[in-house]
């Protein structure tokens, strides 16, 4: 059968950008839809203009820390319509590079939503014209969830509006205890906005370390964060005076602004999935193989639409294995097991590997190495702040299994922790590593003698 292209992907985030940059390169015909803007999530609303605003956020400390090193710095004034103006001039020079690469690549781009027709089919929602593929890529992302059963839940923006607020909020209360509601708490704090964070568990950042956690919202706390956990929304007014939440634990909050950030779910409604065949999970997500096939053997999906690992180093992988597979000729994987990542609050955490409870769940005997000391430049700076670094190592093998780290530059530390880490280094690697100093990261080399030895579950039989 003769087929219009021989990939058709839909959706222009970072995943299938790559992927049909990729396909296009090994000599495949590929069009990319979009019905927003190229760049997805990451480039558009996403990672990009998030870690701008942690950049502007954190020159208050810049400023206040100078004195310490003898500098006098005069009166400063934040203006939050230049940032934004800057912003999106970041983010439309590189929605222009994401384009020209497309078409340098020969993918054809449509301007429209796209809709899966069958399992070589795909309709444009713009024409209503009917195309066929040899493959077809789903590479949608996810989308921020609100509570639908929430009284007031019109008055809240997600992580799609925060960006482009014509004023910064004077008050902000956010919702959810995730990397993305801590990052826009910690960021909107330090613009000077008075910030309460509401979230339903006991500890927030559910899923990393218990330590990380804990030491994460102490720093939180310490710059000027109001956290209130075990709490959640019971419903939204909009007065004169702005908007009013009262909590199911009786509390009253005043805000300009709600942020809900509870969540992302696969973005893959009124795709048409279904009625092709293409089965999903109770989440939404399209279920797929270790080399993103879904139950249809023509039609593929990578990234958060499958619910896996949901970061954007992640999915542009999984678009470059897909294309290499596929229409390259190799048979490539990805492996999600030891992926680095990062929290951009501040200070930021960088972790890869298992967290302590995933380790103590293995049932063998673990080491840990801790440390907690306040960051060379805050000696003079006075600043109140901590550090946290932390290993977790196989007292039989030697692997280190987990690291963490909370400090400044964290998320580049990490990085490079993650590429020894995935070549199976052992305490002893770190141990006969030279420091490099003076610099945080050579504690990392440095950490001696554990601070704790967690026998095997059964040693004491």
């Amino acid at each position: 059968m003769t087929y219009d292209y021989d990939l058709f992907v839909i959706g222009a985030g970072s995943g299938g950008v790559r992927a049909a940059r990729v396909a296009a390169n090994h000599g495949a015909r590929v069009a990319i839809a979009e019905e927003d803007r190229i760049g997805g999530t990451c480039v558009i609303r996403g990672c990009v203009p998030k870690k701008l605003m942690v950049y502007a956020s954190r020159f208050a400390d810049d400023f206040a820390d100078a004195a310490g090193y003898g500098w006098t710095v005069g009166a400063t004034r934040f203006d939050w319509p230049t940032l934004i103006a800057n912003k999106d001039r970041e983010i439309a020079r590189l929605e222009g590079l994401y384009r020209a690469n497309l078409e340098k690549a020969g993918v054809r781009i449509l301007a429209t939503r796209a809709v899966v027709e069958g399992s070589n089919a795909v309709r444009l929602a713009g024409d209503g014209r009917v195309v066929t593929a040899r493959v077809i890529l789903v590479a949608t992302g996810g989308w921020p969830t609100t509570d639908e059963r929430l009284p007031g839940r019109e008055h809240v923006i997600t992580s799609n509006e925060v960006f482009h607020l014509k004023e910064q909020p004077r008050r902000l209360v956010v919702a959810g205890g995730g990397y993305i509601a801590v990052e826009f708490a910690c960021l909107f704090a330090g613009l000077g906005t008075e910030t309460t964070l509401v979230y339903r568990g006991e500890e927030i950042l559910r899923g990393f370390d218990r330590e990380v956690r804990g030491h994460v919202r102490h720093e939180l706390e310490k710059r000027g964060v109001t956290v209130r956990l075990g709490d959640v929304f019971a419903r939204i007014d909009r007065g004169p005076a702005g908007l009013s939440i009262a909590t199911r634990s009786g509390a009253t909050l005043a805000a300009d602004q709600v942020l809900m950030a509870i969540g992302r779910a696969p973005n893959t409604r009124n795709l048409g999935l279904e009625a092709a065949g293409v089965v999903l999970d109770d989440k939404g997500a399209i279920v797929v193989d270790e080399e993103s096939r879904s139950s249809v053997s023509s039609i593929y999906a990578v990234g958060d639409v499958t619910n896996r690992v949901n970061l954007t180093p992640v999915a542009i992988r999984e678009g470059h294995a897909f294309a290499d597979t596929v229409f390259g000729g190799r048979r490539v994987t990805v492996d999600h097991r030891m992926v680095p990542t990062a929290v951009f609050t501040t200070p930021e955490v960088g972790t890869v590997g298992l967290i302590e409870d995933e380790v103590a769940a293995l049932g063998r005997a673990y080491d840990v190495y801790r440390s907690t000391f306040r960051p060379m430049r805050h000696t003079l700076s006075g600043r109140d702040e901590r550090m946290l670094m932390k290993l977790l190592v196989d007292a039989e093998t030697d692997r280190v299994l987990g690291c963490h780290i909370v400090g400044p530059d964290a998320g580049e530390m990490v990085q490079l922790v993650g590429i020894a880490m995935g070549m199976g280094a052992t305490k002893a690697d770190f141990d006969r590593t030279m420091a490099v100093h003076p610099t945080a990261a050579e504690e990392l080399v440095t950490m001696r003698s554990p601070t704790a030895r967690i026998p095997a579950r059964n040693a004491a039989s």
